[in-house]
């Protein structure tokens, strides 16, 4: 079987077409193969077809439950597909679950790394809560739809020693009765923000470009700050443009590897 492994700022994934995947449950292939003691390791396990402006694809998380979209995931296809066809420069179109993200390949470094800006459409639902949690009291969040559902708790010190508390009562909390993704953040100026984060379906990840997203719009939704944000997470920092309902991300992928999985 024919994957490919990419990853954008830590946050990894494997890809495979859909017809190199055969007839078997892709729930069970998505958490064999990205299982990191058994398997090839990753956040989740991408499945696409390929089309001569972009690819369609389904992303299933590294515990087998579906996930509508990732940033990174989408970067991180759209980094496959051009190290393939050997681009330089152009636009690639990559429709999902959550529906068709657009790219645009802004630079290439090493054959194999490469800078996109992606328009991840509209946000919506975008509204304070205040949520009981166990252990915790009450908690207030901003909750809010980037493609996925995302919940992010604006804090003054980012405390890593929150994130696994916090990360997985939000799992399980009535209000999310899917499932959400969780960032913690901190506004460090107008233009940059730092989170940690825990992705619905995998724990805790290096980077998220949704969450990037998410956080963001949350700071602002907040007053924290402008436009214009840097999102800093534990793998590295991504550039969040908002306007209006409109957001786009921009940030690096890299294709790491092209196997041979023997299930």
């Amino acid at each position: 079987m024919r994957v490919a492994k990419a990853h954008a700022y830590g946050n990894d994934f494997i890809y495979l077409r859909y017809a190199d995947a055969g007839e078997g449950d892709p729930v069970a292939l998505a958490r064999h193969i990205c299982h990191r003691g058994t398997g090839l390791g990753a956040d989740g396990l991408i499945l696409f077809d390929e089309h001569p402006d972009g690819a369609t694809m389904r992303l299933i998380n590294s515990d087998g439950s579906p996930s509508e979209v990732s940033g990174n995931g989408v970067r991180g296809l759209a980094a496959l597909l051009a190290y393939e066809r050997g681009m330089a420069s152009g636009h690639l179109r990559i429709h999902t679950d959550a529906g068709e993200k657009t790219l645009d390949l802004l630079a290439t470094e090493c054959g194999y790394r490469f800078l996109f800006k992606a328009h991840m459409g509209q946000v919506r639902d975008v509204r304070d809560v205040r949520l009981e949690i166990a252990g915790l009291g009450r908690v207030h969040a901003v909750r809010l739809n980037i493609g996925n559902p995302q919940c992010v708790v604006l804090v003054d010190d980012l405390d890593p020693g929150i994130l696994p508390v916090l990360g997985p009562a939000l799992q399980v909390h009535p209000e999310f009765p899917e499932g959400v993704n969780v960032e913690i953040a901190h506004a460090e100026s107008r233009d940059r923000v730092r989170i940690l984060i825990w992705e619905r379906g995998c724990g805790p990840t290096l980077s998220s470009g949704t969450g990037s997203c998410a956080s963001a719009i949350s700071a602002r939704h907040r007053g924290l700050v402008d436009g214009d944000v840097d999102v800093v997470a534990p793998g590295g920092s991504q550039r969040v443009v908002m306007r209006d309902d409109d957001v786009w991300l921009t940030g690096w992928a890299d294709v790491v590897a092209m196997a041979t999985w023997i299930p």
